[in-house]
């Protein structure tokens, strides 16, 4: 039996690297995809070759459109199939509203919001072929709350919740299930960039009602279940994992 083929975007480290091993510990083949960091993510390739699954590796800035055509074209040499697709690299300028420029807008737009729209076409092109697939995007609390210095990044995560319902909707009919991700403070590489990380971390350990922060596990475990068959009834929707702290005022 052919095995399955999955995508994560921006996987050689953080969640992306834990969604990608978990995938391979269930059987799944990897694509893992990165921007700048060659070594983290042939480290996160020998780690999925350890547990008996493929894994390719390819450099791929997603927010633009050349390279996602590219990224697609050598999934399509190397497995000819994609089943699954994780959208989940990001980026983001952090800056007061007052201090944004076009380019900063523009990247952090693109790479988080412009290129699920297109990895998805492409994906679900490949998708349809085998008989249906799952998309599932990570998002962050600042879609729907207002973080200091998280406007551009905030705002693009909101687009990529709206994007999932649209998505949700209309690759119903390939039998493509589409959802998303939405996690508290977590304390990875991509929060060092934020110049408050040690409040976020200090007000998220003090708060959450769990009585923890959320992990990197948390987040890909939520994005596992998403992807099984168990969820196949959950459609355009975005699961929040914070350990209850967005219900606090």
């Amino acid at each position: 039996m052919e095995r399955k083929v999955a995508l994560v975007t921006g996987s050689s480290r953080g969640i992306g690297k834990k969604i990608a091993v978990a995938l391979a510990e269930q059987g799944y083949d990897l694509v893992i995809n990165y921007a700048r960091s060659k070594s983290a993510a042939l480290e996160t390739a020998e780690e999925i070759k350890a547990l008996g699954a493929k894994a390719l590796v390819v450099k791929a800035n997603i927010g633009k459109q050349e390279k996602i055509k590219e990224l697609f074209a050598q999934i399509d040499e190397e497995y000819g199939r994609l089943d699954v697709f994780v959208n989940n690299a990001a980026s983001g300028v952090m800056r007061p509203l007052m201090e944004l420029e076009e380019s900063h807008w523009n990247w952090t737009m693109d790479i988080n919001a412009k290129a699920l729209l297109f990895c998805a076409q492409e994906a679900a092109k490949r998708m349809e072929r085998s008989g249906g697939g799952k998309i599932v995007s990570l998002s962050s609390l600042g879609s729907i709350r207002v973080l200091d210095n998280y406007t551009t990044v905030g705002v693009s995560k909101a687009a990529v919740e709206s994007l999932t319902r649209y998505l949700a909707v209309e690759l119903a009919e390939k039998n493509i299930v589409v959802n998303a991700v939405s996690g508290g403070a977590v304390d990875t590489d991509a929060l060092k960039h934020f110049p408050n990380r040690e409040e976020l971390l200090q007000e998220s350990a003090e708060r959450t009602p769990a009585g923890r922060m959320v992990e990197t596990e948390d987040l890909a475990n939520a994005v596992l279940f998403l992807l099984s068959n168990k969820a196949n009834m959950i459609r355009g929707q975005t699961i929040i994992v914070d350990g209850g702290i967005s219900l606090l005022t």
